[in-house]
């Protein structure tokens, strides 16, 4: 292996595809036992490697020289080989510094919540520090020595300001996971959760419902892969290499989320921008139909709403780990809250905005099988649909308009 990263699991990884466009190497990815580690790092037979969980300390002991910053932090994820002596450096203090400022989030004398004990978390506090924070404590499950519990966080230190998430909790595939609650902390205003496969964890949507300004980790992991070709390579990049290749990354792993009123067209939309933007296509309905060798309209008929409901938020918890699709929803899968967070793990949810006199109701929908049905349907979903989107889209006669809106919206400003 000449580049790569090395980890004990890396099945979640995105850094092969981010430094696949930062320049023509081979960049691998490589997952190391605990028990072979060792071996690995005596023979250091590679010229760089990023490295991630469990070992951006356990390699600390087999470099030559450290750097002052991963000195100071005590985690390093950036290896160099010069000559057969190894260099190691930190940059994620540099990738998770910029995703702060990024997202205009203010640590100056604030007080900050930093989640786990392990590298990353050491890194956030040295970030924390470098801008300025107040109060800056270290939340376990256990206390010790500088650290607190999650209880304790939530008690004594309700009106911290910033959360810092540096634990693996929400990371796929335990996309339901979170490991606090957002609502114990009225004065927060910033949560930066450093996870980035799910794009957006349950700790982030969670944080973004409440209005606080929330991100995950992505445009931090794009970040500190530049800083670390830049050490690989020993030369600078162009500073406009992080945003595009951020931008594109985002662009093929998003999901689009099509949501709106039965009718409205969200599946010949989904089809037709699915393959202008070469993503996959899911229809909810059609994947129940052939979940269940029914149609949607006879399980509502003949099992009631309620067993159709359970069956379709299986569903949309399926979809909340795929990526780079196209995703056309059942009128009534936004009724669920927990279905518009699974959605939106991967996803940007489109509100397809058609007004009602454009929409015909059909025998094949029984809940909205007549003019007055669909009427009461849509005073009591558009609200829903209204809230949870990201985006909403005016639908006209003309297919096209919306899907030009979509793309533009898509490829414009993309959530992180």
């Amino acid at each position: 292996m000449e580049y790569g990263l090395i980890g004990a699991k890396l099945g979640h990884s995105y850094s092969k595809d981010i430094h696949n466009q930062i320049g023509d190497y081979k960049y691998e990815l490589k997952e190391i036992a605990a028990e072979d580690i060792d071996s690995f790092m005596k023979i250091h037979d590679f010229k760089g490697i990023n490295v991630t969980i469990p070992y951006k300390q356990t390699v600390i002991p087999y470099l030559d020289e450290i750097d002052d910053a991963a000195k100071e932090i005590g985690a390093v994820n950036t290896i160099v080989n010069k000559g057969g002596k190894l260099f190691g450096y930190n940059t994620d203090f540099i990738g998770l510094k910029r995703l702060i400022l990024s997202q205009n989030i203010e640590l100056a004398d604030k007080t900050v919540l930093i989640l786990g004990t392990g590298g990353t978390s050491k890194t956030a506090r040295a970030v924390a520090k470098s801008l300025k924070a107040k109060e800056i404590l270290i939340v376990s499950r256990k206390s010790g020595e500088g650290v607190i519990t999650y209880e304790e966080a939530a008690s004594k230190y309700k009106n911290a300001q910033i959360i810092i998430n540096t634990t693996p909790c929400g990371m796929f595939p335990n996309i339901n996971d979170f490991p606090i609650d957002v609502t114990a902390f009225p004065k927060l205003e910033g949560l930066i959760d450093v996870i980035y496969n799910p794009l957006r964890t349950q700790l982030v949507l969670r944080a973004q419902e409440l209005g606080i300004k929330a991100s995950g980790g992505m445009y931090m992991l794009v970040q500190q892969a530049i800083a670390a070709a830049e050490y690989f390579f020993d030369r600078p990049l162009e500073p406009s290499k992080a945003d595009e290749i951020f931008n594109s990354l985002l662009a093929d792993k998003q999901n689009i989320i099509l949501v709106g009123m039965p009718g409205c067209g969200k599946s010949t939309v989904g089809k037709k921008l699915a393959k202008l933007l070469g993503k996959d296509f899911f229809d909810t309905d059609e994947l129940i139909q052939q979940q269940e060798n029914m149609h949607p309209s006879q399980i509502i008929t003949q099992r009631g709403e309620e067993a159709f409901r359970n069956i379709e938020s299986k569903i949309c918890e399926e979809m909340a780990v795929k990526t780079n699709a196209v995703i056309s929803t059942g009128g009534g899968a936004i009724l669920r809250k927990e279905n518009v967070i699974h959605l939106k793990n991967n996803g940007i949810i489109f509100f397809i905005d058609r007004k009602l006199e454009n929409i015909c109701p059909t025998g094949d929908r029984p809940l909205s099988n007549s003019r007055e049905k669909l009427q009461a349907v849509y005073d009591k979903r558009y609200p829903i649909y209204s809230a949870c989107c990201d985006y909403k889209i005016e639908s006209d006669e003309n297919m096209n308009h919306t899907i030009d809106k979509i793309i533009k919206l898509f490829g414009g400003k993309n959530e992180n």
